[in-house]
C-alpha cells in the first residue's frame, strides 16, 4: 500500500519532468496493485486524482502509452470507475491512439474503450462523440483476413469493444449497421471459425444487431445462414449452441433469411437435436429441445420456406413433424401442432393433410389434454384444426370425423386463448354447413356459454368471436329451433349490439342474422328486439352517412321484416323512417337505391 501511494504521488509530481524509467516504475507498481486487488486499488487511484494525469500520458510518442492504456482498461472493469474515466477526459486521447500502428497500444486501447463502454451510457456517448467506432470498424476491415495470433487477438478485442459500445442502444446499433459492419463481421466469422474467442465475440455482436429490422435486410445479402449452420454443426457444448440459437431466432423472423437457413440445412440440425434430447430429463437438453422445436416452427412461418419443407406433403421434414404430435413431450406436442397450423396456410396443403388423416392425430392430442389441460397444447391443436377447416371441401369431412364434438369438450375452459380458438374452429366448421349449424345451434349448453362469453369485456377477441358464432349458427342453419334456443338463452341483445360494431363485417353478419330472426320467429323474439332498442339502432345506421352500402341495404331489409310486429311497427312509425329512406332512393349504390324504393312502398302501405 505504501508503494502504491508513493507511486501515485510520484506520478502526480513527475509527469512533467520525469524520466521514462521512473514513470515506468510507477506504472508497473499500479499494474501490480491492480492485479492483487483491482477494486480497492481502483478506489485509491480515483481518490488520488491521477486519472486526469493519465490523459496527458496517452501520447503516441511515449513508450509508456500501452501501460497507461492497460491501467485504464483494468480500472474500467469496475462499474464505479467508468464515469470518472469519461469525466477525466480520457476518451478523446484514447480514440486518437486508435490511429497508431503499435499492436500493443492498439490492443490495450481497444480494451480500455471496450471496458469504459460496458453498461455505461456516458462511456458510449463519449466514444461516439470522439468518432471511435468508425476507426475500430476500419481496423476490423483491414485485419479481417489476417489469421496470425496477434491479429486475431486484436480482432477479438475490437469486436468486443463494438459489442459493448452498441449493446442495448438502437441508435448506436443503427450507426454500426449504416457503416456496413455486418458484411465484415460475417466474413470474419467465416475466416476465423476455428478461433473460439473471436467467433464468440462475433456471435454476441450479431445478437446485438440482429434485433433491428434494418440489420435483417443487410444480413439477407450475406452468407450468414450458411456460416451459422456450419458453425452450429461443429458445436458440442450446450452454451455455444445456445449462443448461436440467440442469433438465429431474431434472424429467422426475416422471410428471406428463413429460406436461406432452410437451404443451408438448419432444419436437419434441429431435427437431430430433437431426436437426441426428446427422452432426456437433463435441464440443458430440455432447454435445447424447446429452442430447437420453437425455431423449427418459426422457420415454417415463411410461405416459401414452409412450402419447401412441405414438399407436397411428401417431405421428410413434414413427416417428422407429424411424429411429434403423439409424442409424450408436451414441448414436442406443442411444436408439432403449431407446425401443422403453419403448414395449413394454404388450401392445397389443408386438403392434402385432411385426406391423409391428420385430423385424427390432432383430435387424439386434444383428448389427452381435456383433463390435465395443458393450455398451450390445447391452443395450438385448436389453431391447427381451425386452419384445416378453412377450405370448403374439408368442412364436411372434418364434421363427420367428429371434430365439433372434440372441440366442444373444451367449452368449460376458463382460458381466453383456448376459448378464442375454440370459437373460431366451430365458426369455420359450420360455414355453409346447414345441418351442423342446426345441430350446434340447438345445443343449449353451447348457446348459453356463447351468451356468457358475449359479455367478456376484458377479452375483446373472445367477445367478438362469440357474437360471430351466434350469428353464424342462425345464418347457416336458417332454423326456427336454433333461433328459439338463442332467444331463450338471452342471445338477442348481443346480436343487436353486434350490429353497432366498428367492424363492417360483424355489423353485416348481425343484421343478416336479425333479418332471419324477424322473418322466421318474429313473435318469439319481439320482446327482446324491443328491449334491445333495435329500431332506434337501425334509424341511426340509416341516417349515418358513414354506414357502408351493405349496412344500409340490410338495415332496410330488416325494417321491412320488423313491421310484421305490432309493437315494433309502432316504433318504426314514431321515428320518421320514411324521411330517411326516401333520401336513400338517390343513393349512388343501385342495390341500396332499389331497396330504398321497396322499403318506402312497404312503410307507406303499413302506415
Amino acid at each position: 500500500a505504501d508503494n502504491l501511494s508513493d507511486a501515485l504521488k510520484k506520478l502526480k509530481i513527475t509527469t512533467t519532468d520525469s524520466t521514462p524509467d521512473s514513470l515506468e516504475g510507477c506504472l508497473d507498481c499500479l499494474l501490480q496493485a491492480l492485479a492483487q486487488n483491482n477494486m480497492e486499488t481502483s478506489e485509491t487511484i480515483q481518490k488520488s486524482g491521477v486519472l486526469q494525469v493519465f490523459a496527458s500520458l496517452l501520447t503516441p510518442q511515449s513508450s509508456c502509452t500501452a501501460k497507461v492504456a492497460n491501467i485504464i482498461a483494468e480500472v474500467a472493469r469496475n462499474e464505479f470507475m467508468r464515469n470518472p474515466c469519461v469525466d477525466a477526459g480520457l476518451i478523446p486521447p484514447l480514440v486518437q491512439l486508435l490511429n497508431c500502428k503499435d499492436q500493443e497500444v492498439l490492443l490495450q486501447t481497444g480494451r480500455a474503450l471496450g471496458n469504459i463502454c460496458y453498461d455505461s451510457h456516458e462511456g458510449r456517448n463519449a466514444v461516439d462523440r470522439a468518432g471511435g467506432a468508425h476507426i475500430v470498424v476500419d481496423h476490423i476491415r483491414s485485419l479481417c483476413s489476417k489469421t496470425d495470433p496477434a491479429s486475431e487477438k486484436l480482432l477479438t478485442v475490437f469486436c468486443g469493444m463494438l459489442m459493448n459500445y452498441s449493446n442495448e442502444n438502437d441508435t448506436l446499433q443503427s450507426q454500426l449497421i449504416n457503416m456496413g459492419v455486418i458484411p465484415t463481421l460475417v466474413k470474419l466469422l467465416g475466416i476465423h471459425c476455428q478461433n473460439a474467442a473471436l467467433t464468440e465475440m462475433c456471435l454476441v455482436a450479431f445478437g446485438n444487431l440482429a434485433e433491428l429490422e434494418s440489420s435483417k435486410e443487410q444480413f439477407a445479402y450475406t452468407n450468414i445462414a450458411e456460416e451459422l449452420v456450419k458453425l452450429f454443426k461443429k458445436q458440442i457444448e450446450h452454451d455455444k449452441k445456445e449462443m448461436i440459437f440467440e442469433v438465429l431466432a431474431p434472424l429467422a423472423e426475416n422471410d428471406v433469411i428463413k429460406l436461406q437457413l432452410v437451404e443451408a440445412g438448419l432444419v436437419e440440425c434441429l431435427l437431430e437435436i430433437v431426436q437426441k434430447t426428446v427422452d432426456s430429463d437433463k435441464e440443458d437438453d430440455i432447454a435445447e429441445l424447446k429452442t430447437a422445436s420453437d425455431l423449427m416452427v418459426l422457420l415454417l412461418l415463411g410461405d416459401e420456406s414452409m412450402q419447401k419443407l412441405f414438399e407436397g406433403g411428401k417431405g421428410s421434414v413434414f413427416q417428422r413433424v407429424l411424429s411429434w404430435i403423439p409424442s409424450n413431450s408436451h414441448q414436442l406436442q406443442l411444436a408439432g401442432a403449431l407446425a401443422i397450423a403453419n403448414f395449413a396456410r394454404n388450401d392445397g396443403n389443408c386438403i392434402h393433410m385432411v385426406d391423409n388423416g391428420i385430423v385424427q392425430k390432432l383430435m387424439d392430442l386434444l383428448d389427452r389434454h381435456v383433463e390435465d389441460g395443458n393450455v398451450t397444447v390445447q391452443h395450438a391443436a385448436l389453431s391447427a384444426l381451425r386452419n384445416l377447416a378453412i377450405p370448403v371441401v374439408n368442412k364436411a369431412k372434418m364434421l363427420s370425423a367428429g371434430v365439433a364434438e372434440a372441440v366442444l369438450k373444451f367449452l368449460r375452459s376458463e382460458m381466453p386463448p383456448v376459448q378464442f380458438k375454440l370459437l373460431g374452429t366451430l365458426r369455420m366448421l359450420i360455414d355453409a354447413q346447414a345441418e351442423a349449424a342446426e345441430q350446434l345451434g340447438k345445443n343449449v349448453k353451447l348457446v348459453e356459454r356463447l351468451v356468457e362469453w358475449c359479455e367478456a369485456k376484458d377479452h375483446a377477441g373472445v367477445m367478438g368471436e362469440s357474437n360471430r358464432l351466434l350469428s353464424a349458427l342462425i345464418r347457416h342453419s336458417k332454423s326456427k329451433d336454433v333461433i328459439r334456443t338463442i332467444v331463450q338463452s338471452g342471445g338477442i341483445k348481443h346480436l343487436v349490439t353486434m350490429a353497432t360494431s366498428e367492424h363492417v363485417i360483424m355489423q353485416n353478419e348481425a343484421l343478416v342474422a336479425l333479418a332471419l330472426i324477424a322473418a322466421l320467429e318474429l313473435v318469439t323474439a319481439e320482446k327482446d328486439l324491443e328491449n334491445a332498442q333495435l329500431v332506434q339502432i337501425l334509424h341511426r345506421l340509416l341516417s349515418d352517412d358513414r354506414s357502408a352500402p351493405e349496412i344500409k341495404y340490410n338495415s332496410m331489409v330488416l325494417i321491412c321484416a320488423l313491421i310484421g310486429s305490432e309493437p315494433l311497427q309502432k316504433e318504426v312509425q314514431s321515428m320518421a323512417f320514411l324521411e330517411v329512406v326516401s333520401k336513400l332512393r338517390s343513393h349512388e349504390n343501385k342495390t341500396v337505391a332499389q331497396q330504398a324504393s321497396l322499403t318506402e312502398q312497404r312503410l307507406g302501405v303499413e302506415s
